[in-house]
């Protein structure tokens, strides 16, 4: 007689008479527990008290504000406002017109990468392809384009370690030569225009992506698409680009000023291949053990023809996810609907989680190597705890802010906020129940 294979899917989610929160992350294993009393802290950090903002310094807040492009690499490109009130991407820019029009969004390479361009070069013979080289040489053969990049590796190296005796003895094609990764490299930042809200008074208006309008967020998400997708095509030995967002100095940003990052890689990473091996088991996982089982669970945020977003559960920090419905899983194959249907739901949360709170924002797609039904997915997690001994000993997480309480923070606002006409018209979960069988995503494998 034949066993019958079947066997009931865990509970992700067990509440304990205390008010004990207990979750199971269904795709990493992770355990996390809400233990009752331990988030009552408060979210958030302490802005720091008022002071006016000098207008002398407008533009140069930070290395990232639009008054100190020379003090970054040479760009890859820029998003602007043309004269008929539209948008406009600008490709290859010359130092002579780094402040011809100014950038609503500018695409440009870290200066300190994660995985540098010696890094491929080493491993896996990686040359510059012929179109970058070409760039590369014409910036380089204009006087103000040699001095700008002269001036940037010169405070990288100097960053890096470098005297100024041994930068002295450094010939300037020795130097330029440390520079290839600001023309080849794959890691990239997108950086917003605004480091203060427009028409902002004191140093404690920040502009976060919550803050811009839903048109300029789709800008922001539709060029951090077409840049993923153009590190794909630069170079073939990446396996994968990872996409994510840190906000404010405890989520690990550098600057606190609006910027994604975008890091080529030659793995898959652990999370996804963990993910993956689940998937070739039950191709229907990210349907069951995402959107419907939040559903089923009442943790559904709000909907919208093209995405969801609901209460995480099972994750080390209290975590917004964002699912595409799309049958596309690579976001630089979504219509234009559905993308921007996607940064809608992304910006939502956003403006609901608040400037003041720490965050990062992760996305997660099909590896372009793979042919399994994988959605897009957008992770926004707030840091309001610290990993600590308990955790480290036990490798049980303790999240302050367990499912249920986020749903409870985030609904109420993203009603103020849409009332506002601050965000897109989502359907708020709490007007209609959520159908689970009306949410499932549908991927297909090509």
């Amino acid at each position: 007689m034949t066993a019958n294979p079947y066997t009931r899917p865990p509970e992700f989610i067990s509440e304990l008479k205390d008010g004990t929160v207990k979750q199971l992350n269904p795709f990493s294993g992770t355990e996390v527990w809400t233990v009752a009393g331990r988030g009552n802290r408060p979210l958030g950090i302490t802005l720091p008290d008022p002071v006016p903002l000098d207008p002398a310094a407008l533009g140069h807040h930070c290395a990232f504000c639009d008054g100190r492009y020379d003090e970054t690499p040479p760009e890859k490109s820029r998003v602007v406002r043309n004269a008929a009130g539209g948008w406009e991407t600008l490709y290859r820019v010359s130092a002579e017109d780094l402040h011809a029009t100014t950038a609503e969004f500018r695409r440009i390479p870290n200066l300190f990468e994660i995985l540098s361009y010696d890094y491929w070069h080493a491993n896996y013979g990686y040359e510059l392809p012929d179109r970058v080289q070409q760039r590369k040489t014409a910036y380089l053969a204009s006087a103000a384009g040699r001095e700008h990049v002269l001036k940037v590796i010169g405070a990288k190296l100097r960053a890096g370690g470098k005297s100024e005796a041994q930068l002295a003895a450094m010939t300037e094609e020795a130097k330029i030569e440390a520079a290839s990764g600001f023309f080849g490299g794959g890691h990239d930042v997108i950086v917003a225009r605004r480091h203060y809200v427009d028409g902002a008074t004191d140093n404690t208006q920040l502009a976060g992506s919550g803050t811009l309008t839903p048109e300029e967020h789709y800008r922001f998400t539709a060029f951090t698409t077409e840049s993923v997708e153009g590190l794909f095509a630069l170079n073939r030995y990446a396996r994968y680009v990872a996409v994510f967002q840190n906000w404010l100095r405890p989520a690990g940003a550098s600057f606190d000023h609006l910027h994604k990052q975008l890091v080529a890689i030659d793995e898959r990473g652990v999370q996804h291949e963990q993910a993956m091996h689940r998937l070739r088991d039950n191709p229907n996982i990210y349907n069951e053990y995402g959107p419907n089982y939040a559903s089923y669970h009442n943790l559904v945020l709000a909907e919208s023809e093209h995405a969801i977003a609901f209460a995480g559960f099972g994750h080390r920090y209290p975590t917004i996810e964002i699912y595409s419905k799309s049958e596309a899983c690579d976001p630089w194959h979504h219509t234009e609907a559905e993308l921007r249907g996607v940064s809608d739901m992304v910006h939502a949360m956003h403006a609901a989680t608040g400037v003041a709170v720490p965050c990062n924002e992760e996305w997660h797609y099909r590896p372009v190597d793979s042919d399994l039904p994988m959605p897009w997915r957008v992770m926004l997690k707030w840091r309001t705890s610290t990993v600590a001994g308990f955790e480290g000993a036990t490798k049980i997480y303790l999240n302050t802010v367990g499912p249920y309480q986020l749903r409870d923070l985030v609904v109420p606002t993203l009603f103020e906020l849409r009332d506002a006409g601050l965000i897109a018209p989502l359907q708020i979960a709490t007007e209609a129940p959520c159908r689970p069988n009306s949410l499932l995503y549908r991927a297909n494998r090509s």
